[in-house]
């Protein structure tokens, strides 16, 4: 299902780049290809295209965490009930540029399985010896591949 889901979610944005005239540095419409072939190319300073789109998926992020952070109750004694209807949809749109941004980064389904494994394994471990800030390092996250 996480394949179908990067499917989908690259053709939306290759539509949105197209429907929104959003060209390339060449002047050719953009795509999601475009940009992980840039990555693959190791075209990867400030100005170039998975930057750039991690940028705006990343602001993206934050904005619709915000809605979702609009749709919750913090006031304890309010009567109040939450719209759960709303906030599912709140947590897809961040899942949408979520992915966005995986693929800007060079992450498949495939891989972003694969390294969940190996940082879920690392949180694991990481509560096994009681991990604080006085014994935190980035040496395991730094040997996930």
């Amino acid at each position: 299902m996480l394949e179908n889901i990067f499917e989908m979610q690259s053709e939306l944005n290759d539509y949105v780049f197209k429907k929104n005239n959003i060209k390339d540095k060449l002047g050719n419409d953009l795509s999601m290809q475009t940009i992980m072939t840039a990555l693959e190319n190791n075209e990867i300073m400030v100005n170039d295209l998975p930057n750039e789109w991690l940028v705006k998926y990343a602001k993206a992020l934050k904005e619709e965490l915000l809605e979702l952070d609009d749709e919750l109750l913090w006031k304890w004694w309010s009567k109040d009930k939450i719209d759960m209807q709303n906030i599912r949809v709140e947590l897809i749109d961040i899942l949408h540029f979520l992915i966005s941004a995986m693929m800007c980064a060079g992450l498949s389904a495939e891989k972003v399985f694969d390294i969940y494994k190996q940082k879920h394994a690392v949180n694991i471990k990481r509560q096994d010896t009681n991990y604080n800030i006085e014994t935190k390092t980035e040496k395991d996250n730094k040997e996930i591949n």
